[in-house]
């Protein structure tokens, strides 16, 4: 029995001794593998891809039974030389935009309105009139947005800047809304299209009379070019609005459902974070300075007293928003992000 104890105890012996180097290897075969699980996400993560595109350009709201949708043309910087105003609102740009380089930011923006019987879209954007590449993605916007340029019926014109109508024709003069007919002021078509006013402008205006001739030419051969001079009605439940001062025949155009209403203003505002506080502050593309100054003196304290929607081309993205008076001057107040639909 002895001889069996010593057998199973040196078997025993053995069996740990086994157990220990097979336990070691064990533990270095895992150290290894949790060592490999650590480095190899480490190294995964190191150096992301970068994703270099934006959401797509649009946002939709609902404004009583109508569905506006911002359609995002692009964004530049305004150039401070282009603002006219007191020594005093200047020397206070220039203080601000040392604290703020991204101050004077401006979008552009056009906007289609779904009445549930019609797609009309106010302004078109640049296209590549205007704004060296920085612009021109409107009807990439339309079309992220579920629509199409061939879908579009009418076009609504404040005015004939390059960067409001230039995204109605390309280059080559061709209609990228071929369908759409193009509604704007009689006194703006006049102004811009008369090749006698175009001749007498200054040098620095030539360009403007030059796209305006361009992009409007294929509308007006196609019988597509109309032209308004008081209130007529173009579309059910929207009234014109002038607004004198920037341009001839500047026109806003407020549309009304259910008790809600939404105005796009055109160029009332350029600088939102300078003419808000100041709307004694001119631009150099106002053609009739004081007129528009006095536009905004008239315009801005309506609109604050009142629950109106305002969309402005030139306002941060999407454009969309309502004013309040501030002190002297006034603050404006962006819609916010919502993805629901039901009436508050």
């Amino acid at each position: 029995m002895k001889s069996i104890d010593k057998v199973v105890e040196l078997s025993a012996r053995a069996t740990r001794n086994v157990f220990k180097r097979n336990l070691t290897r064990f533990a270095v075969v895992l150290l290894a593998v949790l060592a490999s699980f650590v480095a190899v996400p480490s190294a995964a993560l190191a150096a992301p891809p970068q994703h270099h595109d934006q959401v797509p350009g649009f946002y939709r709201l609902k404004v009583g039974d109508l569905e506006v949708t911002a359609l995002y043309d692009g964004t530049a910087a305004f150039d401070p030389r282009w603002l006219n105003g007191t020594k005093a609102a200047m020397d206070g740009v220039a203080e601000a935009l040392q604290q703020d380089p991204h101050m004077l930011d401006v979008a552009d923006t056009g906007f289609l309105v779904n009445t549930g019987k019609q797609l009309i879209l106010v302004d078109a954007g640049t296209g590549t009139w205007w704004g060296g590449g920085l612009f021109g993605r409107l009807a990439a916007s339309l079309r992220s947005a579920g629509y199409t340029p061939e879908g579009i019926n009418i076009v609504l014109v404040t005015h004939l800047h390059s960067d409001h109508v230039g995204g109605l024709t390309t280059q080559d003069g061709t209609r990228v809304f071929p369908n759409a007919d193009v509604y704007l002021a009689k006194a703006e078509s006049d102004f811009w299209l008369s090749l006698e006013i175009a001749a007498k402008a200054p040098k620095d205006a030539q360009p403007f009379f030059q796209s305006a001739q361009a992009i409007a030419a294929p509308y007006i051969k196609a019988g597509k070019w109309h032209t308004f001079t008081g209130s007529e009605t173009i579309v059910d439940g929207m009234q014109l609005v002038p607004l004198l001062g920037h341009t001839p025949g500047h026109t806003g155009y407020e549309f009304s459902s259910k008790g809600h209403r939404i105005l796009f203003w055109g160029d009332t505002i350029h600088a939102q974070s300078v003419q808000l506080q100041h709307p004694e502050v001119t631009v150099v593309f106002d053609i009739e300075q004081t007129a528009a100054a006095a536009t905004r003196d008239q315009l801005l304290p309506q609109l604050a007293h009142e629950d109106v929607l305002i969309a402005g081309p030139h306002m941060s993205f999407p454009g969309v928003g309502r004013l309040h008076k501030e002190g002297n001057g006034y603050r404006w107040a962006p819609v916010v992000f919502t993805d629901r639909w039901d009436e508050k």
